[in-house]
This record gives C-alpha cells, structure tokens and sequence, in this order.
C-alpha cells in the first residue's frame, strides 16, 4: 500500500445525480452509495469531487453538499427529457465537460476516480489516462446478469451495454463489488481479472435508520394503529417487482376476506426504466384484482420519513429479480422491520438471518410466505431481533474503512508502475 493518504477523489456519476431524491427517475441505491460514501470519507478528510450531469438550467455548476463534498454538473445533451438509454450518445459531451474540469486543476489534484454504473466507467476511463491516475469502477448492475434474469413485462439491456461494461471491466485498476456473488458474476460473466476484484459492501445509515415505537411511527404517517402494513420502497418498474406485492396481497384477501379492513399495501415509489411505458400500470393492476381499497400509492419521502415507514410496517417485500445488494433490505432491519425478499442476487447477503428469502416470484408462494409471517408474531419479532443484530454491521465506516483500502492499493500499484526502477 501507499504511505501518501488518500487526499481527494474524483466520483463520477453520469446518469444520476446524488443531489436527486432516491425513487424517482433512475435515482436509487446507487445514489444512496454516492452520498454516504462521500460524506464519510469528507468525515474523514478525503475531499470528494462528484461529477454528474446538469438536469435542471437553474442548477449552479457546483453545490456544496457538506464541508468536504462538492457535486460539480457537467452540461451533457437537454437537461430534461432525456432518458437512461440515451445517455450513451452523451458520453463525448460529458467527457469534454469533464476534460475542462480537469484543465482547472493541476496535475496530481485527484488520488484517483471512482466511477458508478457503466456510462460513468466509459467516462472515467477517459479521465484515468488524462490525469493518470487508477480508476476504480462500481458496477451496482450488469447487464448480463440482469439479462439472465428478466422480469415479466421487462425488456433485456442492448448488446452496446454488455460491450460497454467488458471495456470498463478490462480497464479499471479495481473493481469494487458489493457481494461475492456479485464479484463471482464479475469474473465469470466478463472475465475479470479476479485480483482486480474486490469485495465491499454497502452500508447503511444507523442514525437515521434505528429501531422506534410502532405505533409513534404510525401516528407520524397517519397509518391505524391496527393496520396490518404491507411495504415496498422503490422505483416502480418491473425490474423491481412492485406487482408480485400487489398480486401477492390479493391472493391473501382472497383466502382472508377478515384481513380487508386492516390490510394497507403501501407502495413508494416513482416510474423509472421500463416502468414509465405504462406510469399507472400498478393502479390499473389494482383494479383488475379489486384490491384499490387496499391499495396505497404514495411518492418517495424523506429519509426520515422513509425509516418512519420501516419501524411502521409490519413486512417490508423486496421481491427484486435482480440486486447487486439491496440498500433497501437493509435499511428496513436497520429501523426494527421484517423483510420477505426473494432470493436473488446481493439480497442473500443483505437480509442474511434476518429476513425471509422467497424462491421465484409466484404471487401464490409470496402471500403464502406473508400469511405465516402474519400468523407468527413471535417466530416475526425473532426475525426482527436478527436484522437489527445483522444490520449493525453495516455501517457506512466499515464500507469506507474497506473503500479507503481499496484506493490506497490502487495508488499504490500505479505508483510502482509510473516511477522508473533504479538499475
């Protein structure tokens, strides 16, 4: 390793800004990673510098995020409009906005770049070479995996992503993967250089997310107090699954009509990805079930307000069918909540013993999986006592304490491979 601390970074964030509101747009875990991951390395004197693209005329070139984090915006195609799968013909106008950025700077003002999501890698790529400095690359999704896992209704990624990712794969001096499940795909799947690859996973904020009275939070949120609450957080596309809840609870009404009264299936989230074809698909699947009056579709709140919704409800479903980890599962056992997700990807790690993995995505094995959860208080409140004890450790200082490593070897081997060795 380097004896030079890590003094600044250089994040890149190409289709997502970490200023926008997680669940809205293609604004998601990944940007709940940007930011915290920021925030604690600026806590611990790494200056971070994140370069995402304008979205809005009126956004000023930077913002101060806190002492230490600044979001630098990138002029790269219309501000709005504009959707994820068209980013790649803006490539070239991020990668000039960002060239300028560096002609500001003298050379050796960054330790390094860390990229998020392919589009950035592309990017970042560019700017490793410029300032020659390693760029270290999160994937969070790929489209090989997600390819190999289509949701109904879901459209499979282009073949100029799949080629996008094996070029940033083969250039980054790190690649940084959330699991090892995540970091196996990386190798089997694109040929990663399996020294390269580095397993760190995400974290989670434990103040904001904690364990409180259920029924404060239910006060706070106007839910009754003797509601039996059914959650998802996230965007609203297939991808995510929203519609295997919806189902699911319907399939449970209709063995337990008594539940009816009680029953709130509550959705936050926001159209995203496949999802904005058909933006009020989820209301109109609740009218073909007959489960509107159950039925609570609400926009993405506050993070306070969101750990609220947590502590709330008695289940919070993640039925993804496919995540590099699963930020939402771990926030939920952070804040004292049971989590029934299914068993794909990063969320076997991110419940562990904590939760409840499903096999698939039947609605019928999922309302079964809810209605014994429903009907086992106790066996429920030893699931919640685990998560609580599985959440603790993932804390945003144990996933920076590992970043930290990882960019100093980084540094490290590209030091040795700048600097001539003496004869």
């Amino acid at each position: 390793m380097s004896d030079q601390p890590i003094r600044r970074v250089a994040m890149i964030s190409v289709h997502t800004s970490p200023l926008a509101q997680p669940g809205t747009g293609d604004a998601g875990g990944l940007n709940v990673y940007v930011v915290e991951s920021a925030r604690e390395l600026a806590a611990r004197g790494v200056e971070v510098e994140i370069f995402t693209r304008r979205t809005a005329a009126d956004l000023p070139d930077a913002v101060e995020m806190e002492p230490g984090v600044v979001v630098r915006h990138i002029d790269a195609g219309p501000y709005e409009g504009l959707l994820k799968e068209d980013l790649p013909g803006q490539l070239c106008a991020f990668a000039a906005g960002m060239m300028r950025e560096i002609a500001r700077v003298p050379h050796g003002h960054y330790d390094l770049a860390h990229s998020h999501y392919w589009l950035s890698g592309q990017v970042g790529w560019l700017v490793a070479e410029r300032w020659q400095v390693p760029l270290v690359h999160t994937m969070h999704t790929m489209a090989r995996v997600k390819n190999r896992q289509l949701a109904e209704d879901d459209v499979p990624e282009p073949p100029g992503r799949e080629i996008g990712e094996a070029q940033v794969v083969d250039i980054a001096d790190r690649l940084i993967a959330n699991t090892l499940q995540e970091g196996d795909e990386l190798i089997e799947y694109y040929d990663a250089d399996p020294d390269k690859v580095q397993v760190v996973p995400p974290g989670v904020d434990l103040t904001t997310f904690a364990p409180g009275d259920r029924d404060d939070a239910r006060s706070r949120i106007g839910l009754p107090q003797d509601a039996v609450v059914l959650l998802f957080v996230g965007r609203i596309q297939p991808l995510k699954g929203p519609h295997v809840l919806v189902r699911a609870a319907a399939e449970l009404l209709g063995r337990r009509p008594e539940l009816r009264g009680r029953l709130v299936v509550a959705v936050l989230g926001g159209a995203s990805g496949r999802g904005l074809v058909a933006p009020d698909r989820l209301q109109q699947l609740g009218e073909e079930l007959g489960v509107t009056d159950v039925l609570h579709l609400a926009p993405p709140v506050s993070r306070a307000e969101l750990a609220d919704w947590y502590r709330a409800a008695d289940l919070v479903a993640v039925p993804s069918h496919t995540e590099s980890f699963g930020l939402v599962a771990i926030e939920a056992q952070a804040s004292g909540a049971l989590v029934v997700a299914a068993d794909v990807g990063g969320l076997r790690t991110a419940v562990g013993d904590g939760g409840v993995l499903v096999d698939g995505h039947d609605p019928q094995d999922w309302s079964r999986q809810l209605e014994d959860l429903i009907d086992d208080p106790a066996g429920a409140e030893r699931l919640r006592s685990n998560a609580r004890a599985h959440a603790k450790a993932f804390g945003w200082s144990v996933t920076v304490d590992r970043l930290l490593d990882v960019y100093a070897g980084a540094v490290a081997e590209r030091h040795n491979m700048l600097v001539e060795v003496p004869r």
